[in-house]
């Protein structure tokens, strides 16, 4: 009989630390659902552009606020087209003050999603895969910022994978944020600074595609600071070898 009292707390506690990853997913869905996602669309800012130019003009700070916050919920929502408001940012903001943005705004989203992910399957997820997740584990923590760099640089994986997989591997909460905020300033400015360029493109009448953004020299520069940020891991390969 004493060992129902545990099992139904253990229940709770369970279905406790799932409730954020739950809330995540339940205002994705609704998201979904009401077709909210079609106002992140380049044709979106093009229609609405002058009230929103207007409003950046006279609340400085309260838009800055509010696009950082508004980032950040599509962040940690995984909404599709969340990069169109990086390029959205740009056009109100300018590169760099957009870039500022985006990154704190996106850092903050994926350390939520982070935080959720570790909480509520972490611990789990490890207790259950046996050791070849330990091996992977350590294997990752050993060159977590170095590693975690790379995948904010190069964008060959979705920015989500990105956020939840680091959680399972027991990559510490600063490291976490550290490498995302620096890994992610590089692409975020590519894309600001295409959107601080937006305005003469309206007026002209072209068309912006996501795809024409990251051009083979963007892709080339980003692939080789990535190859830059692996050079710790390479040296200290290159050590233990020599010294065995």
């Amino acid at each position: 009989m004493s060992e129902r009292p545990q099992i139904a707390g253990s229940r709770r506690a369970t279905l406790k630390r799932l409730v954020p990853l739950a809330v995540i997913a339940a205002a994705l869905a609704v998201i979904l659902l009401l077709d909210l996602d079609r106002y992140l669309s380049l044709e979106a800012l093009k229609e609405h552009r002058e009230a929103l130019t207007a409003f950046v003009a006279h609340n400085a700070l309260l838009a800055a606020a509010t696009f950082m916050l508004l980032y950040a919920v599509a962040t940690a929502l995984s909404v599709p087209g969340a990069l169109v408001l990086t390029i959205a940012g740009g056009f109100l903001f300018g590169s760099l003050l957009a870039t500022l943005y985006v990154v704190v705004g996106a850092t903050l989203g994926a350390t939520a999603v982070f935080l959720a992910a570790r909480t509520a399957l972490g611990d789990s997820l490890r207790r259950r895969a046996g050791p070849w997740l330990k091996r992977m584990e350590a294997g990752f923590q050993e060159n977590a910022f170095s590693y975690l760099l790379v995948l904010r640089l190069v964008p060959l994986f979705p920015f989500f994978v990105v956020n939840l997989v680091p959680a399972f591997l027991g990559v510490g909460l600063r490291t976490y944020v550290v490498a995302t905020f620096l890994g992610i300033i590089p692409g975020t400015y590519v894309y600001a600074l295409a959107g601080a360029g937006l305005g003469s493109v309206f007026d002209q009448g072209g068309e912006v595609t996501l795809g024409g953004i990251l051009t083979p020299e963007v892709v080339g520069a980003l692939i080789g600071l990535s190859l830059l940020s692996l050079l710790p891991v390479v040296y200290k390969w290159w050590k233990t070898r020599r010294g065995g």
